[in-house]
């Protein structure tokens, strides 16, 4: 193998975290993925991976060569592209990330009606609720909800999203509706440990922000089982507006001290600039910032 195939090979191992899946991925034998990542670790005179018979972790040396290996394929990537003419018609992998939720509901329908416009593009989504690194990571194209960090991406203003209080009417029908947050330790609170949204759930009055810290009875681990709780009539959740946006409309849930709610959070849609922009960056990107944008569910009216 040449460096930048035992490069691909080394990366694919860190990124399945094992051989096996590392050469179902690359369709190649396990073994010659093991003598391509030993021909290397001996070539460098360094050992990049730990293994055990249970898992593979990357080393100190490992972490920072991935992020190297990384950012030289991608190199060689741009090169390959712009000789095939992918910066003048959309063609190759585009990679992307969304919070989960986010893009099962929003992204994964975008996604599907782009494809059929562009036959030579295909597209990896990595569907996570954590701040991808889209550098280390090679992502082109991120759906980010909430404050963005300064830093050299590209970043289109698509919409916003509150964070809201609901509940199902028959809860409210039993336990009353709350007034004031400060009366929310006495209601029973259902919370999904895997929300971005902090513990701490801050709220705005008079131009003032404050916090109460909930005491939930209840903890999930999804977002989709704490709306799930609260649909049944069991409690109340904190949630992002557009995650109960259809049973809102239904009637299966109700928002509740809308009046308190803090800033909402704004939704962009980022993407890395760079010399060129390839077609299937600009064009999905684009195409996504259009059809995000004509969405009511994230572009809901804003409280006063």
């Amino acid at each position: 193998m040449d460096r930048f195939q035992e490069m691909q090979v080394f990366l694919a191992v860190a990124e399945e975290e094992g051989f096996a899946l590392a050469a179902r991925r690359l369709n190649l034998s396990p073994p010659s993925v093991t003598r391509a990542v030993a021909s290397l670790e001996e070539r460098l005179g360094t050992l990049l991976l730990a293994r055990t018979t249970r898992s593979v972790r990357l080393t100190e040396a490992g972490q920072r060569y991935l992020a190297d290996c990384r950012r030289i394929l991608a190199e060689l990537e741009e090169a390959e592209e712009s000789a095939a003419g992918s910066y003048a018609s959309p063609r190759g992998q585009l990679t992307l990330s969304a919070p989960m939720l986010f893009g099962e509901l929003f992204v994964t329908p975008l996604m599907v009606d782009y494809l059929e416009q562009h036959p030579a593009v295909s597209i990896k989504a990595l569907l996570v609720d954590r701040v991808v690194s889209m550098l280390e990571e090679g992502i082109d194209v991120a759906i980010r909800i909430g404050n963005l960090p300064d830093s050299g991406l590209h970043a289109l203003p698509v919409g916003f999203v509150r964070q809201v209080l609901c509940a199902a009417p028959s809860y409210l029908a039993k336990h009353g509706r709350p007034q004031h947050p400060a009366e929310l330790p006495e209601q029973r609170i259902v919370m999904s440990s895997s929300s971005n949204l902090s513990s701490d759930w801050r709220f705005s009055q008079a131009g003032e922000s404050f916090s109460v810290a909930p005491v939930p009875r209840l903890i999930v681990s999804a977002n989709q089982a704490a709306i799930a709780a609260a649909k049944l009539g069991w409690g109340l959740t904190r949630v992002l507006s557009y995650q109960v946006a259809a049973p809102v409309a239904a009637g299966e849930l109700e928002l509740l001290l809308e009046q308190f709610e803090p800033p909402a959070l704004p939704i962009h849609v980022v993407y890395q600039g760079g010399r060129k922009v390839p077609a299937k960056v600009r064009s999905f990107v684009d195409y996504c910032a259009a059809q995000l944008r004509q969405n009511a569910a994230l572009n809901p009216p804003l409280k006063g």
